[in-house]
């Protein structure tokens, strides 16, 4: 008679985030079911995801860029060219890794009472909360293609493949600091306020509303490095490259080596903080249900 050679494994710990692939089916579940909780009661609904980045941006452009002059025009050659298509690149990827973090943090907490009663992978739930936040993130990305293509978008593959590893350098900054946040509120459940404060520096720390050359003047090339090294600023920056920059007839810049180094970087530092994240929750998860 053959003996299984299967290890024992302590129970209630999973296989970090190849059991959210094997378990993809109830990925899918999840995200539908957070979709619905949300937008239960609501006469809106998924709009929501097109009016609240729509007012956000409605009171910045007024504040920012006719109140304090970082529209271009004729009487302000100051500016940035476009600064509308400018600061909405930047607010939708902001909002992005807001809503994502925000939901993903909070997200083993919420679902407490499911993971007291059944086992099923408990990075389930952060990888959901980025999944849920992405399903609003592409909406208004169109909203942005379709302002762009007015003002005579006309992009390179080169520039596309940057957005597109911004989204990616956001999605796993999103999901690692997530799973880490995530697994620290059970335990801690000031990690949430860490987590709104973190988010609130964040929208600021990157140049969403403001121009790098602004950081760079004041900063110095030494320090502008450290700030450049944040995966945000870097993810925003190739958003303003893939989509701002072809609508300024050249008349604005990028910062140098984005292409070359920064990017490489950022999707270096996000894989990083995605494998601490990882490990940390696979190390406390396994007194997630006797701590909720």
């Amino acid at each position: 008679m053959s003996q299984s050679n299967d290890e024992l494994v302590r129970p209630g710990v999973g296989g970090g985030l190849a059991d959210v692939v094997r378990a993809r089916f109830l990925l899918k579940l999840l995200v539908r079911k957070e979709l619905k909780v949300r937008y239960r009661g609501s006469v809106l609904g998924l709009l929501w995801s097109y009016v609240k980045p729509g007012v956000q941006f409605v009171v910045f452009y007024v504040a920012l860029g006719v109140f304090l002059g970082l529209e271009q025009s004729p009487t302000n050659k100051g500016g940035l060219p476009n600064y509308a298509i400018y600061l909405f690149s930047g607010i939708i990827l902001i909002n992005f890794f807001s809503e994502a973090l925000g939901n993903a943090s909070r997200s083993i907490v919420s679902n407490g009472g499911l993971i007291k009663k059944i086992y099923l992978p408990r990075q389930l739930f952060p990888v959901a909360s980025v999944w849920v936040s992405a399903v609003h993130f592409f909406p208004q990305l169109v909203i942005l293609v379709t302002a762009c293509l007015f003002t005579g978008w006309r992009p390179s593959l080169i520039q596309l493949l940057a957005a597109a590893a911004g989204f990616v350098i956001v999605a796993l900054l999103a999901t690692g600091l997530g799973l880490l946040f995530g697994a620290a509120n059970v335990y801690f459940r000031d990690s949430e306020n860490f987590v709104d404060m973190l988010l609130m520096i964040a929208t600021w720390a990157s140049p969403v509303m403001y121009s790098w050359t602004m950081v760079a003047h004041k900063l110095g090339e030494g320090w502008y490095a450290i700030y450049q090294v944040n995966p945000i600023t870097i993810a925003v920056e190739t958003f303003h490259f893939a989509f701002w920059l072809p609508t300024t007839d050249g008349g604005a810049e990028i910062p140098p080596h984005l292409l070359s180094l920064w990017i490489p970087v950022g999707l270096l530092v996000s894989a990083g903080i995605l494998l601490w994240g990882q490990m940390t929750f696979r190390r406390l998860e396994g007194r997630f249900a006797q701590e909720l």
